[in-house]
């Protein structure tokens, strides 16, 4: 049987013209033709029972039988992964446009294109790539390993390296250790006792080696941070790199900068966790956050920033009379004239010790990306009103029979962007409710139940649930910061003229995004006051730069004038 993904094309007229603008594809997918809404349904309808996956459906703006938008509701209803294009006829384009962009808002379908006109249309097919590759990274499983993971769970361990791996954008799989793969594997393993340490993890071309961290599969790909020159000072460090540090990497790098970034978790941070970020500048169909991260990774490396990864900041000793600043971790140092903090925040813990017991067994603090794909078929519940929850829960419902939003505040509307609410109140599967905490959770090894509370009335009730993902909130993570660095009540640092009038210089308060020392700086969410918004990092990080150069200038030379 033909195992290759389907891309289903649906045009009354133009069916064979749409097939021969198609043929590049033929040889990874299976492309086929059809005339009508009812066709296409036909096609569609027993996939799942033949194990068959749909990729793509390209539709024309007009269909003989059916309205265009109710053909993808159905079509989604037996494959609700699939990624939906319609390509106008240019005879329709303008005319059918106004009518079917606001669908494209709630997320009806993907993309609206003009149909190509002549050969070597690479526009149209850079945004069907572009669909492709999102279906690809967040549906298929990979068809190349460049890291093997052996473990007979999915334990809380297990998921926390397949999200790294997710996030730093690793094609990866999990083989049973009874497996054939994990069989070969444990064979060049070299362990003590009768059973390896899980997971086990096989880098290509690599030596096997059991995992007790996350930071063991980190320091693998991409080393420690002692593998810096200790003779060295870096003009900047950058200790975390999400969108702020991903930002300054690359306009500090580019500017001439020595530049290093420190990044305790995976590149990309909070924000490399999103399935789909759709409103930031420049991406009309949206982009994956991990996308958005490797490749601002790629840009700053190309200019000769350095990264390391898994490695937690510990401390940091302030640079005095001209001397660097030094900042520690468990694998090494790093000096630097200059720092910028952009370390971020982290999601607030629930605080119910049974649903924190049962984390990686069905409860999850983000990682929606990795865990979505085991969540088919079951009824699970998302925590939390902000744009991250908003969307965990349209992926989810790619693969869940329902998602539950539980909000504490009664609507969306104070702490979700419309067009996220726009989606959600269009998807059938997903459902919000208002007023409600979960209060208690368990089940037997894996999460089975959850208790929700009506905060509004205080009565409880009992849900069955496969899956529990938390999105609740900002935790500012910077203890590690010197007390002469100032921070608010809540531990996010303290920049410009936030910073207490009592530790200005001369009468004059900071720098917009430096802190109460000189030379250290903070950007994107670990700043007090940030807007929470992947551009608004970015900028942040981008605007910090001036700053360095001008902190690492030399003070001008007061000449005499002459007798």
């Amino acid at each position: 049987m033909d195992d290759r993904p389907l891309i289903l094309l649906v045009s009354e007229e133009r069916a064979d013209e749409l097939l021969d603008e198609f043929g590049r594809y033929t040889r990874d997918y299976d492309v086929r033709a059809t005339h009508s809404a009812g066709e296409a349904g036909a096609i569609v309808k027993p996939l799942r029972d033949q194990g068959r996956q749909l990729a793509l459906v390209v539709t024309e703006s007009v269909l003989p039988d059916a309205d265009v938008l109710a053909l993808f509701h159905k079509l989604r209803t037996y494959v609700p992964t699939c990624r939906r294009l319609i390509a106008a006829h240019w005879t329709r384009f303008r005319l059918d446009a106004e009518a079917l962009r606001p669908a494209l808002a709630k997320g009806k379908y993907d993309a609206y294109l003009l149909m190509p006109r002549g050969q070597r249309d690479e526009e149209f097919h850079t945004a069907v790539c572009e669909l492709l590759s999102d279906w690809n990274q967040t549906v298929a499983a990979p068809l190349v390993e460049s890291v093997r993971v052996v473990s007979p769970t999915s334990d809380g361990l297990t998921l926390a390296v397949r999200d790294f791996l997710d996030r730093t954008g690793v094609p990866h799989l999990v083989h049973d250790p009874d497996s054939e793969v994990g069989r070969e594997i444990l064979a060049r393993l070299d362990f003590d006792g009768p059973e390896p340490a899980y997971p086990v993890v096989e880098r290509e071309f690599g030596t096997p080696y059991s995992v007790s961290s996350v930071r063991d599969v980190a320091i693998s790909i991409y080393g420690r941070p002692d593998d810096i020159d200790v003779d060295s000072v870096a003009d900047l460090l950058i200790v975390g790199a999400g969108p702020a540090g991903l930002a300054a990497a690359v306009y500090g790098a580019s500017e001439g900068l020595s530049t290093v970034a420190i990044e305790a978790e995976a590149i990309g941070g909070q924000a490399g966790t999103s399935s789909m970020i759709r409103n930031y500048l420049g991406f009309p169909r949206g982009i994956s956050g991990m996308r958005l991260a490797q490749r601002a990774r790629n840009q700053a490396i190309r200019f000769g920033t350095r990264f390391f990864t898994g490695w937690p900041v510990t401390g940091m000793d302030l640079g005095r009379h001209g001397e660097p600043h030094v900042v520690r971790t468990h694998g090494g140092v790093v000096r630097a004239r200059a720092v910028m903090i952009s370390s971020g925040v982290t999601y607030r813990r629930l605080g119910v010790e049974s649903i924190d017991a049962l984390v990686g067994n069905g409860v999850n603090y983000g990682a929606a990306m990795t865990a979505a794909r085991e969540m088919e078929g079951l009824d699970v519940f998302v925590v939390g009103g902000g744009n991250s929850a908003g969307q965990a829960a349209l992926h989810l419902s790619r693969f869940a029979r329902s998602v539950t939003i539980l909000v504490r505040r009664p609507d969306l509307t104070a702490t979700m962007s419309s067009y996220l609410i726009g989606e959600i109140s269009f998807n059938p599967r997903i459902r919000v409710e208002g007023c409600r905490i979960v209060v208690d959770g368990g089940g037997d090894g894996r999460l089975e139940w959850i208790e929700v509370e009506d905060t509004s009335t205080g009565e409880r009730t009992r849900r069955q649930t496969g899956g529990l993902f938390l999105l609740l909130g900002a935790v500012a993570h910077c203890d590690w910061l010197p007390c002469e660095v100032a921070r608010d009540p809540n531990g996010f640092v303290l920049t410009g003229r936030d910073v207490p009038s009592s530790a200005w210089r001369d009468g004059l308060p900071p720098e917009t995004l430096e802190t109460t020392v000189p030379g250290i700086f903070a950007a994107g969410d670990i700043r007090a006051g940030s807007m929470k918004r992947v551009a608004a990092a970015s900028g942040e990080g981008a605007s910090v730069i001036p700053l360095v150069h001008a902190w690492l200038e030399p003070a001008p030379v007061t000449v005499a004038d002459p007798v």
